[in-house]
């Protein structure tokens, strides 16, 4: 009947005719224009033949549809706002098609139906769904909405309650929650799916289940409002109003969008959604968390590159059981590779074990884990004061203290006693990796792995590559990162590597601001409004004064043309006052901690007057603009001089490593995602104004070449 290159339609029995998703040359579905063409051509095709009684909906894919093909967005985003609503009206013709069908209609759901995929599958007038599938529309962490028709049929079909919840939270939901929700009609088994959605089908046929009926009420308007309904949309919108509202809009905008179209009939609705996502579509936020999707996309892409190469880790070590050492431990063992704990302390290893039960204690408490595997994850952990077994280790993590002299003893030391194809890592977060390498005989199995603390939670592993590390070196501890569940983002040796390095000059422009006068609670609270999650100021009392100091003096040093302390700056003032912050209560901020360990932080009550000794010209009111201007642009610029130096292999990768080092604003997209919205002739020119104050904004050749044509680093 109807034979394209995503979409077949062939009869089956009885006057049923089958609708299958079967994307050529791929393993998933998803529903870009390609496919929505063939889509609105299919049901043409069905709406013109003889004798159809029904239309099962079925994809050949071990999944339904996994949405839109988010690969299109950029260039649908850069339309101006009343042709991307009328772009994205025409996209869900297709969708209006299927459920304008004269015949009942009925989605036989497997695997994930994910935003577009719940969207089409909505349209059915049943569904029907495998146990183990999942369906969701997660639009929001896009910076978006549904935009074919799922704020319009979602409150139709299950309520606005559950269309509030779902929407908002752009979560998965099981098809246990799905049915209980009123999504779907049916669970069925995998096995049985297809059977069942085709009895389900003939029952409609038959007329034992009056799908007209279920297909009205997505036409027409919602019952009338009552008080019940206004408290539910009161509650969704005070919940998605702290979903960051004011740079990710997505959540409050739905909210709004149901609130005013769900009494409105079918089109004018669809119009409205249409309206409403192409408002969203022009925002920095979807525009940026679009593009950290396909970012991920990529570094999953790159992971798979390095499988080719790397050896599996089937038991590693680790030097060192201080909170590094331990939480590098914890995380290889609670992800199923045994690791040997060495330490030169008992006491340190005692330590080490216990931060790991009691991170397993969490989890078992919470529910997230069985006692039965949390004991099984401690025993994999061995602890130990010499080197025994070291000869039968993959690899080995040294995480011992940030000393270069101590490091080389140690390097020495466990490189005699392994195999010649162990790896060997350091977890420094400062030295260079030529550096720790010059005593050892097996350079080529040497690399930098460094975490981010605290190990358990945080995502970045930076991978740095020496002049003489082997590609098999790299994809392997590539290969031990991602089983480990975190992201690694190979970078290449040099001072402060690749995060450390790009926050520096972020940290400087801090100190500048300070020594200019600029009070650190004002320049807190306005980056902290700006999408930081936390001030400067409290990022120096979290780091510590005394570590802050020295990672930065060592960054410094490596390009003193450009990046320069002052002699006397405001860590320097504080730590000699021995005021480092949260591990010793007080720095910028005083804190305390209650009954459960909470802490709690305060402007500390002569901080402004010790602060004073480094303000040579007093204090001076800036306003928001300018605080973000000085301590945003030279990121920007040393992002730009780590692209151009070859530190970080792409902008993707560069921008992810300090979306997940640094917690960057998400809605920013990274250092040069920013750059590609400010525009990077807007960039230079800024920089240009703001030189006189440092070397902080002096940008690259060629971030200057990109600004003669305003050039972005990302796409067109």
């Amino acid at each position: 009947m109807f034979s394209g290159e995503s979409v077949q339609v062939r009869p089956i029995e009885r006057g049923l005719v089958e609708l299958c998703f079967d994307r050529r040359g791929d393993s998933i579905n998803k529903l870009d224009r390609r496919t929505l063409t063939e889509l609105e051509q299919a049901a043409a095709a069905i709406r013109a033949a003889d004798g159809v009684k029904g239309v099962l909906i079925t994809s050949a894919k071990s999944v339904f549809i996994v949405g839109a093909d988010i690969t299109e967005f950029s260039a649908l985003f850069e339309l101006p706002e009343p042709e991307l609503a009328a772009a994205n009206l025409a996209m869900t013709r297709a969708i209006t098609a299927v459920e304008d069908l004269p015949v009942p209609t009925v989605a036989a759901i497997n695997g994930f139906a994910l935003g577009g995929g719940l969207e089409l599958a909505l349209a059915t007038d049943l569904r029907v769904i495998a146990d183990a599938a999942q369906v969701g529309l997660p639009e929001v962490k896009l910076g978006l909405l549904p935009g074919l028709g799922g704020t319009v049929r979602l409150p139709r079909v299950a309520g606005p309650q559950t269309a509030l919840e779902w929407i908002v939270s752009g979560s998965h939901f099981n098809a246990a929650a799905a049915k209980a929700a009123g999504v779907v009609d049916e669970v069925a088994s995998a096995e049985g799916l297809r059977e069942a959605a085709i009895s389900v089908l003939q029952n409609a046929v038959d007329g034992t289940v009056d799908w007209q009926a279920l297909r009205a009420k997505k036409f027409v308007s919602m019952p009338v409002r009552t008080s019940a309904v206004d408290a539910v949309f009161a509650a969704a919108t005070e919940r998605a109003s702290k979903l960051v509202a004011k740079h990710q809009p997505a959540a409050y905008t739905a909210v709004s969008l149901i609130s005013d179209s769900g009494w409105r009939e079918r089109t004018d609705a669809q119009e409205r959604e249409a309206a409403a996502f192409a408002r969203l579509g022009k925002t920095q936020a979807a525009s940026s968390l679009v593009q950290i999707f396909l970012n991920d996309q990529l570094l999953k892409k790159k992971f798979r590159q390095h499988a080719e190469s790397a050896r599996r880790v089937q038991r590693a070590a680790v030097l060192g059981a201080g909170i590094m050492g331990g939480g590098i431990a914890y995380t290889s063992a609670v992800r199923g590779t045994p690791v040997v704990l060495k330490d030169i302390q008992p006491a340190q290893l005692d330590l080490g074990m216990t931060e790991s039960r009691n991170l397993l204690a969490r989890q078992v408490t919470g529910g997230r884990m069985k006692q039965e595997r949390a004991d099984a994850v401690l025993a994999s952990i061995t602890t130990q004061l010499d080197y025994a077994g070291f000869d039968n280790v993959d690899v080995v993590i040294e995480a011992v203290v940030e000393n270069l002299q101590v490091k080389h003893k140690v390097l020495r030391e466990v490189e005699s006693l392994t195999r010649p194809d162990t790896v060997i890592a350091s977890n420094t977060s400062s030295l260079r990796i030529d550096d720790l390498s010059q005593p050892l005989q097996r350079p080529e199995q040497f690399v930098g792995m460094h975490f981010f603390n605290p190990v358990p939670s945080m995502p970045l592993v930076e991978v740095i590559r020496g002049a003489k590390t082997s590609q098999a070196a790299v994809s392997t501890v590539v290969g031990y990162a991602v089983a480990m569940g975190k992201t690694p983002i190979v970078v290449q040796d040099g001072p402060g590597f690749l995060v450390n390095r790009i926050l520096t000059p972020y940290m400087l422009a801090f100190l500048q601001l300070v020594r200019d006068g600029a009070d650190f609670v004002h320049v807190d609270r306005v980056m902290e409004t700006f999408g930081w999650p936390m001030g400067p100021a409290h990022l120096n009392d979290v780091i510590g004064m005394d570590t802050g100091s020295h990672v930065f003096e060592i960054i410094c040093a490596g390009f003193p043309q450009r990046l320069r302390r002052d002699e006397r700056d405001a860590l320097h003032l504080l730590a000699g006052e021995r005021r480092f912050g949260q591990k010793t209560g007080i720095g910028f901020y005083k804190y305390e901690s209650d009954a459960k360990g909470r802490v709690s932080k305060a402007v500390a009550e002569d901080s402004h007057t010790l602060l004073a000794k480094v303000q040579p010209r007093g204090t001076r009111n800036f306003t928001d603009l300018q605080i973000i201007d000085r301590m945003m642009l030279p990121m920007i610029a040393e992002a730009a001089w780590c692209l151009e130096e070859q530190v970080a292999g792409t902008a993707a990768e560069l921008d992810m490593a300090l979306l997940m080092g640094l917690g960057f604003p998400q809605y920013l997209g990274g250092a040069l995602k920013y750059a590609d919205w400010i525009g990077t002739r807007r960039v230079v020119d800024l920089c240009d104004s703001y030189s006189g104050l440092s070397g902080n904004y002096t940008v690259p050749p060629s971030l200057r070449a990109m600004a003669a044509t305003n050039a972005k680093f990302y796409g067109r």
